[in-house]
């Protein structure tokens, strides 16, 4: 399974964007899609999680209420909606693919390149 993320950008705070996680493979549907983050100096760390079938998600709390993840099997993509951004949401964003819907970056056996946020203030 190969993963390409897009969509990051510069931002100003309050303000929105839509992260994109294409894949390859046919077996998309069958993996639980995660997405994560890493600010410069700190470690990669859990923002939000998706079931194989879309029904169930899983977030962060400094996310909760503001991002939103989705997928889309028919395309092989995988969403995170991210509004009313904030400078501490500045990161490298990753999306990676999983057997189980887990938080753990350990659980994820396949990663995207990344693609970066900024958020100004």
């Amino acid at each position: 399974v190969q993963l390409q993320a897009s969509g990051g950008g510069l931002v100003q705070a309050g303000g929105s964007l839509r992260l994109s996680c294409a894949t390859s493979g046919r077996t998309f549907s069958s993996y639980a899609m995660g997405w994560f983050r890493q600010a410069p100096g700190k470690e990669r760390e859990f923002v939000a999680a998706v079931s194989w079938n879309g029904i169930v998600t899983y977030y962060t709390g400094s996310v909760k209420g503001r991002f939103t993840i989705s997928r889309d099997n028919a395309k092989n993509t995988v969403y995170l909606q991210m509004n009313s951004l904030k400078p501490e949401d500045t990161a490298v964003y990753y999306c990676a693919a999983g057997n189980s819907l887990r938080v753990d970056v350990g659980s994820y056996d396949y990663w995207g390149q990344g693609t970066l946020v900024t958020v100004s203030s």
